[in-house]
């Protein structure tokens, strides 16, 4: 009896060490395996970049778009006054520049900025839309130039459409873009920031005595995609009145009436004008501005923009970026106004942002924030990017732990899936020095390594909307929680345009009970019981009943014809009779 009390005390013994050590490595795998972590494969890439600033200093952007419709993800990033780069995924972790013998030869005549890409003729590939701010090898002209629109023709080469498309008109110094259908019609629209429409440069720094006190503000262009063969600027027809130092701004469904709303960003706005953000009232042609009612008439250095719902409330928030700090708007819906939570949710930090990218980084289920830093040169401070990790609905900045806290001096910034193995990687624009810079300023590309968590993409082919979905929401129900994400439409980040493939961090779930696809123009689908660790692509379905309305219409519409000339020869008839 002693005996098997002692063995039982021992074997007690064994089993609270063995809960302690089940613990400690399950706390372990916790901390290795839940954390951002990234690896720097720039070189292995292939990807050789940086923006070579002429003036305004401001750039440069990239745009994420399956180019050859291979399913692996290419790049185009501008350049400047340097040659811009067309990157082919070469589906194995590198890239290779296809840019020479693709037709965008055209853009070696312009300081380029910002890139964008959408099916604008609706013809199954992604066209390409280039801001520029002067051309290159002249004096400057005032206006500066014209931006350029190029169509996919679907073997890895382009056409330069601007002129087919009535763009060619249209001078000014542009920064960023963004395409969205906010009339509904499956074609992609497009809003256009512009700085300023006159300057004696080149600008070479930036400060109130360069810019506010010599510039004149600009008006954006609200281009309406007229069935896929020209854009139309209805700027004053849609009640569009504002000007300002315009960093571009986003199409975005902040209020869920299914519309898509505008926000504007602007630079100097705490002296020149604000952000705004304009109400789409969709059927009618027209927007409201309500950023004053909705606490959105920001009046900061206003660089970019991040899109997501961080606290899974159904409804949008938005990140700003900012000279000294930035901004955390959260939507609490309901008509309520904007509120500001940076300063009690962890990102209230005094830095110089840029680019700015809300994602999953590591799978466990919320969205962290991907944040570019980068000093006004010709000052010449690095300034470290931000990693800030959603933790419980506060944040904290791991940018040193996981390894992506790069010193250069970064600008554009972009998020997609380098591999396809399901997490997101992160690409930026470091820009070159006009001083001396203590550290390498060149564009980079990390790969991300997190290991933890499962997840789901989804893409979205429009047949009704527009082609790749932009403006549509995708929501997905697991274990009782709901997620939306928006199809980017560009103008988010800074001068940049990120993936249309939606990405979803699911942690340890195993199965999506539903998945729920909300369509710019109306209609929705529904997928049920979709296993994790996948990309699903979703195409538009046209009801069958839509198809029987039109044919019923037709046959209604020639019934009245028949019968309408039947009954026009029995008059002629009896008239003849008389």
């Amino acid at each position: 009896m002693e005996e098997l009390s002692s063995n039982y005390g021992c074997r007690a013994k064994f089993s609270i060490v063995k809960i302690c050590l089940f613990s400690f490595l399950n706390l372990w795998c916790l901390i290795c395996f839940g954390q951002i972590r990234f690896t720097d494969v720039t070189k292995s890439s292939g990807i050789d970049h940086q923006y070579k600033v002429y003036e305004g200093l401001f750039g440069g952007g990239a745009c994420v778009f399956d180019l050859n419709k291979d399913g692996f993800e290419d790049l185009y990033i501008t350049s400047g006054l340097d040659d811009d780069m067309l990157y082919l995924n070469n589906g194995d972790g590198t890239f290779k520049n296809i840019f020479e013998g693709s037709g965008l030869e055209i853009t070696k005549n312009y300081v380029t900025q910002g890139v964008f890409g959408a099916d604008v003729n609706k013809d199954g590939w992604i066209d390409l839309y280039i801001t520029t701010t002067t051309t290159k090898g002249e004096k400057q002209k005032i206006p500066r130039a014209i931006n350029l629109l190029f169509l996919n023709n679907g073997d890895n080469t382009f056409k330069d459409a601007t002129k087919e498309f009535k763009l060619d008109q249209f001078y000014s110094f542009s920064t960023g873009a963004n395409f969205g259908d906010f009339n509904g019609d499956g074609y992609p629209d497009l809003y256009v920031g512009n700085y300023f429409l006159e300057y004696d440069g080149p600008l070479t720094e930036i400060s109130d005595a360069t810019i506010v006190n010599s510039s004149k503000t600009a008006e954006g262009n609200l281009f309406i995609n007229r069935g896929g063969k020209y854009f139309e600027d209805v700027y004053e027809k849609y009640g569009l009145n504002h000007k300002g130092f315009g960093f571009g701004g986003i199409f975005t469904d902040y209020d869920n009436d299914g519309d898509q709303d505008l926000i504007v960003n602007h630079d100097f706005g705490y002296k020149a004008k604000p952000n705004y953000l304009l109400r789409n009232n969709f059927p009618k042609k027209s927007f409201t501005y309500v950023e004053k009612e909705m606490n959105m008439d920001l009046r900061i250095n206003s660089m970019g923009t991040a899109v997501g719902d961080y606290d899974n409330n159904g409804f949008l928030d938005y990140f700003f970026t900012n000279i000294k700090f930035n901004k955390f708007m959260v939507n609490h819906g309901k008509s309520s106004p904007f509120e500001d939570v940076a300063k009690t949710i962890g990102t209230y930090i005094f830095m110089i942002s840029w680019g700015a990218n809300f994602s999953d980084f590591d799978h466990d289920g919320d969205l962290d924030l991907f944040v570019v830093n980068g000093d006004l040169n010709p000052n010449c401070t690095p300034m470290g990017n931000f990693m800030f990790e959603n933790i419980n609905g506060h944040f904290q900045d791991k940018g040193m732990e996981s390894g992506i806290k790069d010193f250069g001096m970064g600008r554009g910034s972009v998020i997609f899936d380098i591999e396809n193995d399901g997490d997101m990687d992160v690409l930026f624009i470091n820009q070159n020095p006009i001083k001396d810079y203590p550290v390498e300023s060149r564009t980079k590309l990390f790969r991300n390594d997190s290991t933890y968590g499962n997840w789901l993409k989804v893409s979205l082919e429009g047949v009704k909307a527009e082609s790749n979905g932009i403006g549509s929401r995708v929501r997905i129900v697991a274990d009782g929680i709901s997620m939306i994400r928006e199809i980017d439409g560009g103008g988010s980040s800074h001068l940049s345009h990120n993936s249309k493939i939606v990405h979803f961090g699911v942690g340890s779930t195993t199965k999506i009970d539903s998945i729920i696809v909300t369509w710019t123009g109306g209609g929705s689908q529904i997928l049920l019981d979709q296993a994790v660790n996948q990309h699903i692509v979703v195409k538009e379905e046209v009801k069958s009943f839509m198809r029987f309305e039109i044919y019923c219409g037709i046959f209604f519409l020639l019934l009245s014809l028949l019968y309408y000339f039947t009954r026009n020869k029995e008059d002629k008839k009896s008239v003849f009779r008389l």
